[in-house]
């Protein structure tokens, strides 16, 4: 092989892209004050700090039962109401349904609504109504719309126009065309993704709760500012369970929904 074969115009193509990206990430890494010294002195304190939470509070978990229902409550009321809201939003969304200046409009509403965390939107909300589980049920709403309202819309815009149009050949009016042509064409996909959406509002309320929201987060957060570590490992298993029932709950149920709603 020659000395040509070996320059460095002939990998420039990834030489050169590899290279800036290993210079952009070293500078981005100065700014972030990201230090090997700092990363070895906290990996020491955090075995530590996890060896404090491996031995719970046994006494402590029925005092937590209650914050951890409340939790799953406002996770239930909030995707439930934010999945009606988002169906209302979705129809107005659908190219099929709804004409293109209300479309354009609502899509653009349910985008603006997506850039916004469920955090940040708790702390409006706080600031309105107070802590509390209320301004959690609202942020989770909120949520729900912006990013069940797009879904649903582009379920609805995939329903059969055929079977639409044989429900208006009969003389149907618009709200038996709605029903029967859209909605029950949607409503295994609706179902489906309302499950889901529950699925993540339950690990949405425990971040929630440690910014105001209550339930289990709210113990969590403040087992951890009183140092009370034995408490916060209570609390810690009992949102891993939360978690992983809702989870498990969440997928068998969309599984028998997809299995119904597949043609016999």
């Amino acid at each position: 092989m020659s000395l040509h074969d070996y320059s460095l115009r002939r990998y420039r193509k990834g030489v050169l892209p590899v290279t800036g990206m290993a210079l952009l990430t070293a500078g981005a890494a100065v700014v972030c004050k990201v230090r090997w010294d700092l990363l070895y002195k906290g990996l020491g304190s955090g075995l530590v700090y996890f060896k404090n939470l491996l031995t719970p509070d046994v006494g402590a978990f029925s005092e937590l039962l209650k914050p951890a229902l409340e939790t799953v409550l406002i996770a239930l009321v909030g995707t439930f109401l934010g999945t009606l809201a988002a169906l209302l939003f979705g129809l107005a969304a659908a190219s099929n349904v709804a004409p293109p200046w209300l479309r354009q409009s609502v899509r653009f509403l349910l985008g603006l609504e997506r850039a916004l965390p469920e955090v940040v939107i708790l702390l409006f909300l706080v600031a309105a109504f107070g802590l509390g589980p209320f301004a959690g049920v609202l942020s989770l709403v909120i949520g729900a719309v912006g990013m069940l309202g797009k879904l649903f819309a582009d379920a609805i815009e995939e329903v059969d126009p055929v079977s639409i149009e044989s429900i208006q050949a009969v003389g149907a009016s618009k709200v038996q065309v709605m029903y029967y042509g859209v909605l029950l064409q949607v409503l295994p996909t609706v179902v489906s993704y309302a499950l889901f959406r529950f699925e993540l509002s339950i690990r949405l309320s425990v971040v929630l709760g440690a910014v105001g929201a209550g339930g289990i987060g709210h113990e969590l957060y403040r087992s951890f500012a009183l140092l009370d570590f034995h408490r916060a490992c209570t609390a810690l298993l009992l949102v891993l369970v939360l978690v992983v029932v809702s989870e498990r709950i969440s997928v068998y149920l969309r599984s028998r929904v997809r299995q119904k709603g597949r043609p016999r």
